[in-house]
Order: C-alpha cells, then sequence, then structure tokens
C-alpha cells in the first residue's frame, strides 16, 4: 500500500462529510475532476495541513478545472 492511500482516503471522507456526499457521488466528482491525483501529486504539502484546508483546497482546484 502506498503511503498516500491512507491519507487520500481521509481526504475523501473529510470531503465527503463537509459536503454532504454520499460515497458514489463522491466517487465520480473525484474521478471527473481528477482530484485523486491531485492529491497523489501535493501529497507532500497536503498531508501537513488542516482538513479544512483540505477542503478548501480541494474545492479550489475543482473550481479551477470547472472553468478551464
Amino acid at each position: 500500500m502506498s503511503k498516500e492511500l491512507p491519507f487520500i482516503i481521509l481526504c475523501l471522507e473529510e470531503y465527503k462529510n463537509n459536503k454532504n456526499l454520499n460515497g458514489k457521488e463522491i466517487i465520480e466528482l473525484f474521478n471527473k475532476y481528477d482530484v485523486f491525483n491531485y492529491i497523489k501529486s501535493f501529497y507532500e504539502a497536503l498531508h501537513t495541513t488542516g482538513t479544512k484546508y483540505i477542503v478548501n483546497d480541494i474545492d479550489l482546484y475543482i473550481k479551477s478545472k470547472q472553468i478551464a
């Protein structure tokens, strides 16, 4: 198991709970905007932050992908 996997799961669960999404919705959203790859790519920086920061960061990332 990669060192990033538990952190990716944490991010997924925090975002899901914060946005009141179900499992299917969060997986579809993260796949659509390639959030899993984003989290893995920025693991070193993100894993040192708090969960509120992570949720906000994922929001900003998704919004930037929607505009592009």
